[in-house]
Formats: C-alpha cells, structure tokens, sequence
C-alpha cells in the first residue's frame, strides 16, 4: 500500500497539469478573457462600446461566457451533401492537437511526466503543425464553395508559412545546443534571454504566430466580408463554437513556446526547484503572464491592420519572412562559433 502512495501523487499531480494549470481550466479562463479584450481594444480605437450588455457593470467581461452557453444549446446540423463523419470529426481534431502540444510545453522546472522526453520542442512543434490540416478538411468536408476556398487559401498559406516557424526553432536549438525546454530556459538564465540573442528569431516567430492562429492582418481563411465565415461557413452549435476557439488555443501554446525560448521562461523564479509550488505554480504563473502579455499584443493587431489579400500573404511567406528565418539560423551558427 505504501509504495501505491507515490503514485497516486504522481497521477494527481499530472491530472493537475492537464486539468487545471496550465491546461484546460487555465485555456478556458485566458481564453474568455482574451476575447473580451480583443473586443474591447478594437472597439476603443474604432470609438465604439464593444461587449457591454451582458454583464455591464465589470464591462462585459461575460461576454463570451454568454456565447458560449449560446453554442451549446444550439441545434447542430449536418447538410445533406457534406461528407458527414470528417464534417463532424474536423473540428474536434483540430481541438485536440492544439491542446495535445501543451503536454510537450513545461511551464516550469517541474514537468509532467506522461511524456518525459529530452525532445520536447521537436514534439511540441510537431503537433503544432499538424492542427492546420484539419482546417483545410474541414472546409472540404462541408461542400461549401466558401468554406473550399477557405480550405485552399489555409493550404497555400500553410505551406509558406511553416517553414520559416521550423527554421526560426531550428535557429534557437542551434544557440541553445538542446532539444530540451527546460535546458533551453537554463541556458537564458545563465546569459541572456533568446529575444536578445537572436531578434531575427523571434520576429519571424512573432509573424508565424500570427498567420497560423488567424490574426490581423492574416485573416485570410475566415474573411467574413469574402467568405461569410470561411471554413466553418456550415457549421453551427458547439462545433462552431470549438472552432472559433481552436486558434485561441493555438496562440496560447504558441506564446508559451515563445515565453519559454525568447522571454527566459520562468525567470525571475526559481531555475531548479522542488514541490508543487515553487516547482510548478509559482514559476506556471510567471510562463503564463509572460505568455497573455504576447496573446494580448498579438489581438491588438485586429484594430490598428487591414487584411492581407492572398498573394500579399504568400509573397511575404516565400520572400521576406523565409529570409527572416534563414537569416536567424545563420546568426546563431555566428554566436556558437563566436562563443566557442
């Protein structure tokens, strides 16, 4: 019985991560509050209320919990011509491999152990990656000339945009000499954050994350004014609601990935330590504070640009920002020769 007890204290332990923080209950809460405040940013510039009705008095701020309630009692249908198991699987799949790259993100010295791996950054990205594909089959399952186009231009997008997301990572792993996160978070602890080593890095990161989770000026898929509602043009109910949620989830893990390999981490906490609270909670708050900061510039965006036309996209994709990423790759091959 005694030797049990250590792990049911690791299961309860990993059920937190998951469950609680920094996992579902803490995408819920960033989610709801990250929204609410796109709203509210572009509303003030364009010199309108935004969210206010539901409950006034802290701003609306209840906003999204109201739309949400609203989806989920909604009548979802599945038109008659879709191709109806990939029309409704699409969108849960998409869900689920933007939250399965959280369990590869440590948020601090501690670290889940369902997957203990020395490979975590490669695995987190690989996940990352994946997701848009299951946008472009949900714009093809619904039979939905809109949602097609969207699917296309998700396609065209996708390819010329991912490579300089895997060359700007490559970059830092270069300069950390690890596949590791929190080998990553030690070597900035040591020296200087990844924002400061490599800013050509980041930057390219900054606009991948940017076209990958939908952001102005790269709502390009879901142009409301163009394609009504893009890929999920025939969707309706939770399943709506699930994928307008996905790119929120995306950009959280997105900004974690950023806090962890350009803003140091978990920094000023402590590097190494023990137990649930200097060990995870203290140093998950810090990653996560540092990680909203990012999502909320990144919705800032939604009120000071205009969308990018495709061409406008895919040119910068293939010219300015590949050159960014090669460009970043090259100056961390310079610090490593330069530091040896």
């Amino acid at each position: 019985m005694m030797e049990l007890i250590p792990l049911i204290i690791w299961l309860i332990q990993d059920l937190l991560y998951i469950v609680v923080f920094p996992g579902l209950v803490t995408i819920l809460v960033l989610a709801i509050v990250i929204i609410w405040l796109e709203r509210k940013i572009a509303a003030k510039v364009q010199m309108r209320f935004g969210p206010l009705w539901v409950s006034k008095r802290i701003g609306g701020a209840l906003q999204s919990v109201a739309d949400l309630l609203r989806f989920s009692f909604q009548e979802f249908i599945v038109p008659e011509k879709s191709d109806r198991w990939a029309f409704i699987v699409a969108p849960g799949l998409m869900f689920a491999f933007s939250m399965i790259s959280l369990i590869f993100i440590p948020v601090g010295p501690y670290y889940s152990y369902l997957f203990p791996s020395y490979y975590t950054i490669l695995f987190s990205v690989g996940m990352i990656i994946i997701t848009p594909i299951f946008a472009i089959l949900v714009g093809w399952s619904s039979d939905n000339k809109f949602s097609f186009i969207g699917a296309l231009r998700e396609a065209f997008l996708l390819i010329s945009y991912e490579v300089p997301f895997l060359l700007s990572v490559a970059s830092m792993i270069v300069l950390y000499r690890t596949f590791n996160y929190v080998d990553a978070v030690a070597y900035q602890f040591r020296g200087l954050p990844g924002l400061v080593l490599n800013p050509l890095a980041a930057l390219t990161l900054l606009i991948v994350m940017i076209r990958t989770t939908g952001r102005f000026p790269f709502d390009i898929t879901e142009a409301d004014s163009e394609l009504v509602m893009g890929l999920f043009t025939e969707y309706s109910a939770l399943f709506f609601g699930i994928g307008m949620a996905t790119p929120y989830v995306e950009l959280y893990a997105f900004s974690l990935i950023f806090s962890l390999l350009f803003l140091g981490g978990w920094w000023p906490a402590p590097l190494y330590a023990h137990g649930p609270i200097m060990g995870l909670i203290i140093p998950g708050i810090v990653v996560v504070v540092k990680a909203f900061i990012v999502m909320a510039l990144l919705v800032f965006l939604r009120a000071v640009y205009p969308r990018y036309r495709l061409d406008q996209a895919i040119r910068s994709g293939w010219s300015y920002v590949l050159l960014l990423s090669v460009l970043s790759v090259l100056l961390s091959f310079g610090e490593v020769m330069l530091l040896r």
